[in-house]
């Protein structure tokens, strides 16, 4: 079958990109609601509003193909939503508060698709591997590295920090699983003063 597994051999049509994107919202709120293990493409069709599985299998060569779709969207939306929210940033100690800021503000506003990311990488439905992790770290080791050239920051180690932020912000998915009324707004601005009084140089 030509267009097998979404294959990317010919050029798709707005129609076939609209139904994918139709299957990886229904696999979101499915893995999200079932759980990664569970979440079958019977389940998703239905979902999705589709007469059969065979039109996920037509768009996307099998599950595993079909995840990697979900954790790229996933990524894509919310490397979109903090290219946004960087880039009016004029100072290293504001870059960070931005960062801090806007991660925790996608989180909130996208549970679903956080939950979905959470449950797909703790039942192994991706790796997370030293590049990942340091894809993950070196936009806040640059923040830092800047801030202590610029003098705005104090002397220590980025990775370390880098590492610390990123932990602080990689959490607040399960926290918000476990207690779903949690107050968000105070978690960022416990954060983000935390990381400035951590970082700041002393005057």
């Amino acid at each position: 079958m030509q267009a097998t597994g979404g294959a990317g051999r010919r050029a798709r049509t707005f129609t076939e990109q609209a139904r994918r994107a139709q299957i990886v919202a229904a696999a979101i709120t499915t893995i999200a609601e079932a759980g990664y293990h569970n979440a079958s493409f019977a389940q998703i069709a239905k979902r999705a509003g589709l007469s059969s599985t065979g039109l996920i299998s037509y768009h996307f060569a099998g599950k595993d193909e079909l995840i990697g779709e979900v954790v790229r969207t996933i990524l894509a939306d919310l490397g979109g939503y903090m290219a946004q929210r960087m880039q009016d940033v004029s100072s290293a100690a504001g870059a960070l508060r931005a960062y801090v800021g806007g991660n925790v503000e996608f989180i909130d506003g996208h549970r679903e698709q956080m939950k979905a990311l959470t449950s797909i990488f703790l039942g192994g439905g991706f790796t997370y591997d030293a590049a990942s992790e340091q894809s993950a770290t070196s936009p806040l080791e640059d923040i830092f590295r800047a801030g202590q050239a610029a003098g705005e920051f104090r002397d220590f180690d980025p990775v370390v920090m880098a590492t610390l932020v990123q932990r602080a912000i990689d959490g607040l998915p399960f926290l918000l699983d476990m207690r779903p009324g949690f107050d968000v707004a105070g978690y960022r601005r416990e954060v983000v003063t935390t990381f400035d009084l951590a970082t700041r140089a002393q005057s």
